[in-house]
């Protein structure tokens, strides 16, 4: 999320490849160059893909000499994500058999957001063909993975003026619903938020499923929303 007060970026941890094969894995990685910038990316798709694109712009970071430059020294967060979809498309090329496939079974989606001292936060989207698209006043989320069961909430109470603890409701409620109607997501979840101008990693941590906050906004959402039904003029089939 693009907000007044800076960046939010919230991922849960589940992989899967059945019901009967479910991992946890962080699906959220952030590099630092304190003073300078700060960029979080968060990945969903192909494990096995995302991790190879993690890694590589990590090896590239380590070694000034490599022909594609380091991450963190690139002069703007276009090109930031200019390098990442290109890491990416790479990944996906060298995994698939038939060249690039959108639909290839190495496919991923990235969010890729921060700030490069010199400009203000942004945000994009990476998708697995390596073409991306940035938020915007108008698009200030996104959403990759399983989105259907969480985004009315967001698009319903969505605020750029919200603090980031406000936000931090927000998410939990979102992530709440999703995880209660699709097994393919599940706690615990990472977040990063990210304040404006301030080129360092901001507030980070995990919420766990048994996490006191987490039990107590599900509950109480669940029992405000069974209210707000029940409040509602019942139909009738005589009118």
């Amino acid at each position: 999320m693009v907000l007044e007060r800076g960046l939010v970026f919230m991922s849960d941890t589940r992989t899967n490849a059945g019901l009967d094969n479910i991992s946890t894995f962080r699906k959220m990685t952030i590099w630092e160059n304190p003073g300078e910038c700060v960029i979080t990316l968060m990945s969903a798709g192909n494990l096995a893909t995302t991790q190879a694109v993690v890694s590589l712009l990590e090896e590239r970071a380590k070694s000034p000499d490599e022909r594609t430059p380091a991450l963190l020294g690139v002069p703007s967060m276009f090109q930031a994500v200019r390098m990442v979809a290109e890491t990416l498309r790479e990944v996906i090329g060298q995994h698939s058999s038939g060249g690039l496939q959108s639909e290839s079974a190495f496919k991923a989606t990235l969010l890729v957001g921060g700030q490069v001292k010199g400009s203000a936060p942004r945000l994009f989207m990476v998708y697995p063909e390596g073409n991306f698209i940035e938020a915007s006043a108008d698009t200030p989320f996104f959403q990759i993975g399983e989105t259907k069961y969480g985004r009315p909430i967001l698009v319903r109470a969505f605020d750029a003026g919200m603090s980031f603890e406000e936000v931090m409701k927000l998410l939990l409620v979102s992530f709440d619903s999703t995880v209660k109607a699709n097994l393919s997501v599940g706690a615990p979840f990472d977040y990063h938020f990210y304040a404006a101008d301030s080129f360092s990693t901001g507030r980070t941590g995990r919420i766990a499923l048994d996490d006191p906050y987490f039990q107590s906004v599900s509950q109480d959402w669940g029992d405000k929303l069974k209210a707000a039904l029940d409040s509602l003029p019942d139909y009738s089939f005589d009118m």
